[in-house]
């Protein structure tokens, strides 16, 4: 699928502006400040369903009553958001919907100057960023993720009142079991995928005999042991005031040649296995979809140095590519 053009209006910064794309690479040039990222929040927006930033609320411009993101396809298919500060409205064809249908979404590789730095980020970073990757390849990642997340919630606010009993949170005990194996079953298997191909693909981007892995994600359990842990802990949570055990404390950890990346990875190497990842991550996308995905890379190139520069364009090649640069990219 190729993006022929987006408009945008009242979205962010942007009262109207309106992007032609070309098939292979296009690019957004202009100051920091000065809204660059803002069109690949609205590319995204309209091609996954969801910001990768921030709420609707946040998108509108200020002392604007609605936004409208509009994207083109070449094949004439149309994509059309509107906001109102209430409510969101995807219009496809004929049709008009609260989220974005599944059948319409399509798979978008996303590249952030925050993602260079992933090595060293929180632990929820990386599992928002792992998850992110979750969500294009399995189609029902999300929704369990979200049904774990808001039971979480409801575990939590009962944990807060002094006067809570064990039996309170069980029916939340039992949601929190079944969708957490759930996720930690498909979080399982995209780290042994990953690891599959991330030496390989980092070698030839570093160009060194180096071993590269991620670590973490390991014990999968079934819901009989995620609950029973989940009961065992109750004391505990009940004095925290907060769900101690669960999916949500999962963390990724880059391992090179046996040690923590994180302290022992110089910056080019960090930079190279967030290469690698990119590249499996199109890879995966691809084998699991059908689809290539649209690649949008938002003022990375200034991170990297010229050797890394020219792997990234390589690799994406034969991909729809949109850039954002405070400056030219040659």
């Amino acid at each position: 699928m190729i993006i022929r053009k987006i408009s945008i209006k009242n979205f962010r910064c942007h009262e109207q502006y309106i992007l032609e794309c070309k098939k292979n690479t296009s690019l957004i040039v202009g100051e920091n400040g000065s809204g660059k990222t803002s069109v690949l929040e609205a590319i995204y927006l309209a091609m996954r369903g969801k910001s990768f930033r921030a709420v609707d609320a946040e998108i509108l411009r200020r002392d604007a009553d609605f936004y409208r993101v509009e994207l083109d396809y070449e094949n004439g298919e149309k994509i059309l958001i509107t906001y109102d500060n209430t409510n969101k409205k995807f219009v496809v064809g004929d049709k008009k919907t609260a989220r974005l249908p599944k059948k319409y979404r399509y798979p978008v590789v996303l590249f952030l100057p925050d993602d260079l730095h992933l090595v060293h980020a929180s632990p929820t970073s990386r599992r928002e960023y792992f998850d992110r990757i979750l969500s294009q390849i399995d189609d029902n990642y999300s929704s369990v993720l979200s049904r774990y997340n808001k039971a979480l919630k409801q575990r939590n606010e009962l944990l807060k009142n002094e006067y809570v009993t064990d039996n309170m949170v069980f029916s939340w005990n039992i949601l929190l079991a079944k969708y957490g194996c759930e996720i930690r079953k498909k979080r399982i298997e995209l780290v042994e995928r990953i690891n599959e191909r991330l030496t390989e693909v980092y070698r030839t981007i570093a160009k060194n005999n180096d071993e590269v892995k991620i670590d973490g994600v390991t014990e999968l359990l079934d819901e009989s042991e995620y609950l029973a842990i989940l009961e065992r802990d109750f004391q505990k949570d009940k004095i925290l005031g907060h769900t101690s055990f669960g999916v949500h404390k999962d963390n990724y950890e880059f391992v090179f040649n046996n040690k923590k990346a994180d302290g022992s990875a110089s910056r080019g190497e960090v930079r190279s296995v967030i290469l690698a990842l990119k590249f499996i991550e199109a890879e995966m996308i691809l084998e699991r979809t059908g689809k290539k995905p649209v690649v949008l890379l938002d003022d990375v190139f200034s991170e990297l140095d010229d050797v890394r520069q020219k792997c990234l364009v390589q690799n994406f090649k034969d991909n729809q590519v949109i850039i954002t640069s405070v400056k030219g990219v040659e």
